[in-house]
């Protein structure tokens, strides 16, 4: 795996939907934070943006696509609702991001949300607790030393 940044830090995308964005919002800090406290410099990490879960796959595969990235971590939050809207946006964000995933060549990264209500989410995203954004950024870095260790030498 090639790499263009000081100390061969990897190339870190976090790719944000900012549909509930107090939540993605500290779900990227928990990646940023995490990422940071292993080594990654900061000029390493990438944030990208997106409106919502639904539009992750796509950007995840345009960035994948790139060759700019070594590893893209997907951050979203959907909440059930009163309809089935939850349903579409969380089955679409989960089945277009393994798809993506699969297609790949470098880890695409999971970090999307599904909880029945807001103070779920919160809890998960909490900057003073357990923060699943942490646990995305470690998700990301096992990825990569498979792939370094395991890969072909792009």
């Amino acid at each position: 795996m090639t790499t263009s940044t000081r100390d061969d830090s990897p190339r870190v995308a976090l790719l944000v939907a900012r549909f509930n964005s107090l939540v993605t919002g500290q779900l990227e800090g928990g990646a940023r934070e995490r990422l940071r406290a292993a080594g990654v410099d900061d000029q390493s990490i990438t944030a990208l943006y997106v409106p919502g879960a639904w539009d992750l796959p796509q950007a995840a595969r345009l960035i994948a696509d790139s060759d700019r990235y070594d590893v893209v971590i997907a951050i979203g939050c959907v909440i059930r609702g009163e309809t089935a809207h939850f349903d579409y946006v969380a089955g679409h964000a989960s089945d277009g991001l393994g798809r993506v995933a699969l297609m790949a060549d470098i880890p695409i990264v999971f970090g999307v949300l599904t909880t029945d209500d807001a103070e779920q989410a919160i809890a998960r995203a909490d900057p003073g607790g357990p923060n699943k954004g942490a646990e995305f950024a470690e998700a990301a870095l096992e990825m990569l030393a498979l792939y370094e260790s395991h890969g072909d030498d792009r």
